[in-house]
């Protein structure tokens, strides 16, 4: 038995964070139900390196997190989309939404009617800036509470312009935070028997991230300045040209970097380190990198991670993502799972499932994305609703 079978999630969210959030509670279980409009269905849908997808609203971008989900199309703009909606929140144990604004409240799926509704309910909502303060009314995307954050300012190299992130870490990390929100309600509920308010903040979760820098600059009042692929203080906690391509090492302590000059050859200076307070180890920070930039230039990447690794000294050889897509260990751990799309989709041949496993009802993707109100007349079944009943709403525009 997976954690969250039984329970059934309400999806009304679009682009990363929200899909992604409900994505993580599919996968453990949850019936998760995504409600799209049908004029105007999650912009992913046509998102992707797939141009017929995306024509078919079947876009990468969607498939991403949408797998293990069913799909309907309701227009809550409707009196018969409002009717079926509040049939659904009745009977649903968790809801999450992340339109813009006050458009929820709008639509009538706020928290304090969809409590109305169903007082067990718990209700999440994900936004770019939360529901308080000034800046609660106004857009986001990752990108831009990158830049809110201070995560653009303290990327990139020194003297540079401030640099993004590539991925959408921002949208993942939030997602992800969402979920063990929604997670944590769940098991309070079974204690309390009442429902939740789940305020989750996009510019709230970057700060989570980067915790560490957040409290230093918290007790001296400097944000930290951008240091690219090196560290302030530590030599051997950093990138280096090698013979072929581009090395990180993640000699941290003074031990690791001991065992890092004790491969190079430098067992006179691998003694002194181990032997220095670690508070002095940023004192000889640039003799000690050009020491190691010296020996590690003469071999590859690869022979380095090999034997830095033997040596247990963290390191790997700078990979693109194909080629980490390509390596065995990703092959021996459960992170990924072929999932078989419907006739005419292309997609992967692989879905990213969770960072974790589980001895026994663990993760695992059960269906593959869903097309566009894929599951819309199944739902309505389920919810009452006969075949006439189902194509009249169908004929006045609700689905």
């Amino acid at each position: 038995m997976k954690p969250f079978e039984g329970i059934r999630v309400l999806d009304l969210t679009h682009v990363l964070a929200g899909p992604f959030c409900t994505h993580q509670l599919a996968v453990l279980g949850a019936d998760v139900v995504k409600v799209e409009p049908p004029d105007r269905p999650d912009m992913t849908r046509v998102e992707g390196v797939d141009a017929d997808g995306n024509a078919a609203d079947y876009g990468t971008y969607f498939q991403a997190n949408g797998s293990g989900k069913r799909a309907i199309t309701l227009d809550l703009r409707t009196d018969g989309g409002r009717e079926v909606m509040d049939r659904l929140v009745a009977g649903t144990d968790v809801l999450v939404q992340n339109y813009a604004g006050d458009a929820i409240d709008e639509l009538g799926y706020g928290w304090e009617r969809a409590r109305s509704l169903n007082g067990r309910l718990v209700h999440c909502s994900l936004s770019g800036f939360g529901h308080t303060g000034p800046k609660a009314d106004h857009p986001a995307y990752d990108v831009v509470i990158q830049a809110f954050s201070g995560l653009m300012a303290a990327n990139g190299e020194e003297g540079w312009t401030p640099t993004r992130v590539g991925p959408p870490m921002v949208d993942y990390g939030t997602g992800a935070q969402a979920a063990l929100a929604i997670s944590a309600a769940l098991f309070q509920r079974d204690r309390t028997g009442a429902g939740q308010r789940i305020d989750v903040s996009m510019l709230d979760c970057a700060l989570m991230l980067m915790g560490a820098m957040v409290v230093d600059t918290l007790t001296d009042g400097h944000a930290p300045p951008p240091h690219g692929n090196e560290h302030r203080s530590y030599a051997g906690y950093a990138t280096f040209e090698t013979a072929d391509g581009t090395l990180m090492v993640g000699a941290w302590t003074n031990e690791q970097l001991g065992r890092l000059l004790d491969v190079l050859g430098e067992s006179d200076r691998a003694a002194e380190v181990r032997s220095m307070p670690r508070s002095e180890a940023g004192s000889s920070r640039d003799a000690d990198r050009a020491l190691l930039a010296g020996h590690l230039a003469t071999r590859s990447a690869a022979e380095w991670e090999a034997a830095l690794n033997d040596a247990r000294v963290p390191a790997a050889r700078v990979r693109r993502l194909d080629e980490t897509l390509d390596e065995e260990q990703l092959a021996s751990r459960r992170g990924l799972q072929a999932v078989a799309l419907p006739d005419g989709m292309v997609g992967p041949s692989a879905f990213p499932l969770a960072g974790y496993g589980f001895e026994h009802g663990g993760p695992s993707i059960d269906r593959p994305p869903p097309r566009l109100g894929e599951h819309t007349d199944e739902v309505l079944a389920e919810l009452g609703y006969d075949e006439a009943a189902v194509a009249h709403l169908r004929a006045t525009g609700c689905l």
